[in-house]
């Protein structure tokens, strides 16, 4: 696919992301220059010129628009945010009300909409979730129902035994028979991802605008017979140590247990994925004849995309048979970065 000028317009008109990270455009009339993807209107043509990085707009005299911010990360979470989550994975107890917020410097509201936009639920809401979780894994360790409910900030016994049940659909004392996948946000240099694992291991690692993501969910819920909840899980720590060394090129290969629920057929194709060498990549027909079954490059390609472990298992290594870079969840910009960073670092 050639960036033409009219190809590279058109995509912003349409605000396509899958184009993130590829180009900018630079409108001429106003000095600003912005994302494929930036909601503001968009001029025309004639007034528009397309660059490959940020560095080459601001070296042109442009600055940044202030509605997409193009030198941000896509969907980063703020610092100020990620103190709120760390202080509350340290004490769980903790109870952040408005004025507590404010006296940090924060709006309320603004904090609000955050988290109904990126957790699909208010801060207050969210904050409750983490306890209860912390509460789930201190009752399954063998701590009193009592002594939980007081030590994650709970005034009464029947107060946290709603909120329990009213998450687990079983009182605090009937838990033990309940299972959990923990998740959490994950920051990359390619925006934020999604990390979910299990006592077994990281069962999904997604981007948190993929398409699909809120699906895959569903179906690592319903597989696991398990409640996706905000927590920390050690695989997760081992992950986020894995992915930082992985995009610092200081690791080929990762270690860290996974456990992806799939057809014997996925299985298979998710396998010879985990083949791939870092820094080389297949077609569809390729893996197709990997796996024997040389006759099916669509079903194998299907198989790719329902890979719900990104990166780990590496279906960004898989290639059109022109060489063309197709079928990438996560958009095109990502896979043509993954790629790159491989390269870059396959002989070090």
């Amino acid at each position: 696919m050639e960036l033409t000028h009219e190809l590279m317009y058109e995509a912003s008109l349409s605000k396509d992301t899958t184009f993130e990270g590829i180009f900018f455009m630079a409108v001429k009339t106003t000095g600003i220059f912005c994302r494929p993807s930036c909601t503001a209107r968009k001029p025309k043509i004639e007034n528009v010129e397309f660059f490959t990085s940020s560095k080459e707009c601001i070296s042109k005299g442009y600055r940044p628009c202030k509605i997409c911010h193009p030198l941000e990360k896509p969907n980063e979470t703020p610092l100020y945010i990620k103190q709120l989550i760390d202080d509350l994975s340290e004490n769980p107890s903790i109870k952040f009300k408005d004025y507590d917020l404010v006296k940090r410097g924060l709006e309320p509201n603004h904090i609000r909409r955050w988290f109904l936009k990126n957790h699909g639920m208010t801060f207050q809401a969210y904050q409750r979730m983490f306890r209860i979780n912390s509460a789930f894994k201190k009752l399954q360790n063998g701590e009193s129902v009592t002594e939980t409910a007081y030590d994650i900030g709970f005034e009464s016994l029947s107060g946290f035994g709603d909120s329990f049940k009213a998450i687990f659909g079983v009182s605090p004392k009937n838990s033990k028979s309940q299972k959990i996948i923990d998740l959490q946000r994950i920051e990359s240099p390619l925006g934020t991802m999604i990390a979910c694992a299990t006592e077994a291991g990281v069962c999904l690692l997604e981007f948190s605008d993929r398409k699909m993501l809120e699906t895959e969910l569903k179906s690592i819920a319903k597989y696991f017979k398990a409640t996706i909840i905000q927590g920390s899980n050690p695989h997760i720590d081992t992950l986020k140590v894995q992915l930082e060394e992985y995009f610092e090129g200081k690791r080929k290969a990762f270690t860290v247990p996974l456990t992806s629920p799939g057809s014997p057929f996925q299985q298979m194709v998710w396998k010879a994925l985990q083949a791939i060498p870092y820094g080389s990549t297949k077609t569809y027909k390729q893996q197709a004849e990997a796996i024997a079954h040389p006759t099916a490059t669509r079903a194998v390609a299907n198989a790719n995309g329902m890979n719900r472990i990104s990166i780990l298992i590496p279906c960004h290594r898989v290639i059109g048979s022109d060489g063309q870079l197709t079928g990438y969840g996560g958009g095109l910009w990502r896979k043509k970065y993954l790629l790159d960073l491989e390269q870059n670092f396959k002989n070090t």
